[in-house]
């Protein structure tokens, strides 16, 4: 279920992407929250708001127009830190290009994140 909703705000940010949209909204969770921030400390949002709906909240996200393609990763790959240049290749189009969002032990993080904290993980998503 949770994962549903973190593929539903990707493809909501990625189809907003595409035709130019200055925002978008997602329903809210916290995983999706996290992978927001990683979103926005690597520039590839503006910023992003929750807002309460009554029904369990929405992210705003402000866009910048620099997302060419989002997703998540299925299944969700426990990866080892020497194994990351491997779902680079598989998953993001060239290297230093991107970012694969990793669920680690210390939160939510990119993987180029994980890697200078010498930590694992599970694979959630990428972007670029």
């Amino acid at each position: 279920m949770r994962h549903d909703l973190l593929a539903d705000a990707l493809s909501a940010i990625k189809n907003a992407e595409r035709v130019g949209k200055k925002e978008t909204y997602v329903k809210a969770s916290k995983l999706i929250k996290n992978v927001l921030e990683v979103f926005k400390r690597h520039g590839y949002i503006k910023d992003f708001e929750y807002i309460e709906d009554g029904r369990g909240g929405l992210f705003k996200i402000e866009l910048k127009g620099k997302i060419i393609d989002t997703n998540v990763i299925k299944p969700r790959h426990a990866v080892k830190v020497n194994e990351y240049p491997k779902f680079e290749k598989r998953y993001l189009p060239a290297r230093e290009f991107g970012i694969l969002v990793v669920s680690t032990s210390k939160g939510v993080m990119s993987h180029k994140e994980a890697i200078k904290k010498h930590l694992g993980g599970k694979l959630l998503a990428y972007v670029f």
